[in-house]
């Protein structure tokens, strides 16, 4: 059973440093595929630590301070660059260091976790 709300806050404060696999895998956001392998699910496990973090999808995208709500859409800059806001990477809590695979499909681009698993769409 997955965690949630308190819980999940606790185990990954109880975990600390651990990799964000083990932190998903520990917090129970796994199902296993066809062929018997793991499936870390990775975007259920982080809009469960955003709801115990008290950020909510259901209202209209809003970042909970006030001001400015989230857009949720990036445009390409002049120089062609992509940027990818503070705001966002502070919901996800990731930290100056954090790795990322870049992986291109048909007009998408998409950002897993080094060393995780890449969920199916």
């Amino acid at each position: 059973m997955a965690l949630a709300g308190p819980e999940l806050l606790a185990k990954v404060k109880e975990l600390g440093d651990a990799s964000k696999s083990d932190l998903v895998r520990a917090a129970g956001y796994v199902s296993i595929k066809k062929d018997g392998s793991e499936r870390l699910n990775f975007t259920a496990f982080y809009e469960a630590l955003l709801e115990a973090k008290g950020v909510s999808f259901g209202d209209g995208g809003g970042n909970g301070k006030g001001g400015r709500s989230l857009s949720y859409v990036a445009t390409v800059q002049g120089n062609g660059n992509l940027l990818v806001g503070k705001a966002y990477t502070a919901m996800l809590d990731l930290r100056p260091g954090d790795e990322f695979e870049i992986k291109l499909g048909r007009k998408q681009i998409r950002l897993v976790p080094a060393g995780g698993a890449d969920e199916e769409e």
